[in-house]
């Protein structure tokens, strides 16, 4: 079962393009790393797949459904820059707002979930941070907390943009051991990632990105050394590029988490 599939999706910012005809399906269960370099439009296909920027051409469709009718099984992790972190509220206020979705603009978060918060928190190891301004934490602490607001929505599906973005190696750990967790409940996540040496780590999937798909499908098929050279548009008389068959894969086993 496909989870969201897209399909000739284009995009512009003004007369520049960014996207040209692409055709993604993630399957049900997936976790499909986007990669590709800087400005291949990684962040952009996430943003207009969930509607958040407008688009010249093509569809997406989630669990075979178009968002608005399934927009609680969807959750999304934005870059931690687009953040306004001079917001005065705290970290469990921050994760709290996981679950507004599902409640409509009425009512109060009862204690269902509140403890779907508090568990989120646990999850990515805040919880001792919950009475914090989300103004005073660390780069890795405020990547936990969005990814802990995202657990506490409970979806289904997963958007991330760049969760390892300004982390240190105790944050990009924990991040890790939930990325287990989620693949170990059956979830499907789609996160947009660059560091190529650690994408076979927790990646089941990829796809190729540089304003077209260059490939897309599970990760020995996708993410191999040709397809790589295309996307980064690397010559192979060039030597020192990455290449995936020389990087032992290692056993696709959770890694305990740990807290700052």
């Amino acid at each position: 079962m496909i989870a969201c599939e897209t399909r000739g999706l284009s995009v512009a910012y003004r007369v520049d393009p960014v996207l040209r005809n692409v055709d993604v399906a993630v399957p049900t269960g997936a976790v499909m790393g986007i990669v590709g370099p800087n400005g291949a439009g990684k962040s952009t296909l996430i943003k207009a797949m969930l509607g958040l920027v407008p688009t010249l051409t093509g569809t997406t469709t989630f669990f075979g459904r178009p968002l608005e009718r399934v927009r609680q099984r969807v959750g999304y992790m934005p870059q931690f820059t687009s953040v306004d972190w001079d917001f005065p509220t705290t970290v469990r206020d921050v994760v709290l707002m996981g679950t507004y979705g599902r409640l409509g603009w009425l009512r109060r978060p009862g204690p269902d979930e509140k403890q779907a918060a508090a568990a989120a928190m646990d999850q990515t190891g805040v919880a001792h941070l919950a009475r914090r301004q989300i103004g005073e934490l660390s780069g890795g602490q405020r990547q936990r907390v969005f990814l802990a607001r995202a657990l506490a929505q409970q979806p289904d599906l997963y958007f991330m943009d760049e969760p390892f973005q300004g982390v240190d190696a105790r944050s990009q750990q924990a991040i890790v051991a939930v990325l287990g967790q989620l693949r170990r409940q059956g979830k499907t996540v789609v996160i947009v990632h660059h560091d190529l040496t650690t994408v076979q780590t927790f990646c089941t999937h990829a796809t190729l990105l540089n304003q077209t798909v260059v490939s897309s499908g599970p990760i020995d098929e996708a993410f191999t050394a040709a397809h790589l050279r295309a996307t980064y548009r690397v010559g192979e008389t060039e030597h020192g590029f990455f290449d995936p068959s020389v990087v032992a894969r290692p056993e696709a086993q959770p890694q305990p988490g740990a807290q700052e």
